[in-house]
């Protein structure tokens, strides 16, 4: 993947390294980090990843909510991350987690089309 191309603000960046994590580019997510190595990368649990849901982008922060499948539970990583400008491009500084669940009436991340509680929730 280009960096370049996909630096113009943090928003496509975070939106560039979800693909990245979905296809498991462990050097782009590396050098789109100012804290990531490839070695700690690729140690990292195996993960699905299904849908990702920006829920707000301002200045240099992104929060988002990005679901996955481990183990056949689906979980939620939900972030505001910091991001920095360094050299004209832009990189992943930090984040701050929250305990966020998927909550029974919203709609199943598997993409099924139904609610969470009367699909993978059951």
């Amino acid at each position: 993947m280009n960096i370049e191309n996909s630096t113009s603000t943090p928003e496509e960046l975070m939106r560039s390294r979800y693909d990245a994590f979905v296809r498991e580019d462990w050097d782009y997510i590396a050098k789109t980090s100012t804290c990531q190595s490839i070695e700690e990368l690729k140690t990292s649990p195996k993960l699905e990843w299904l849908k990702l849901d920006v829920i707000d982008a301002y200045d240099d922060i992104v929060e988002f909510k990005a679901y996955y499948r481990e183990n056949n539970k689906i979980s939620v990583l939900h972030e505001k991350s910091s991001f920095i400008k360094e050299h004209g491009m832009w990189k992943y500084l930090d984040g701050k987690l929250y305990n966020s669940k998927i909550e029974r009436n919203e709609l199943c991340p598997c993409g099924r089309g139904k609610k969470f509680k009367k699909c993978c929730g059951e």
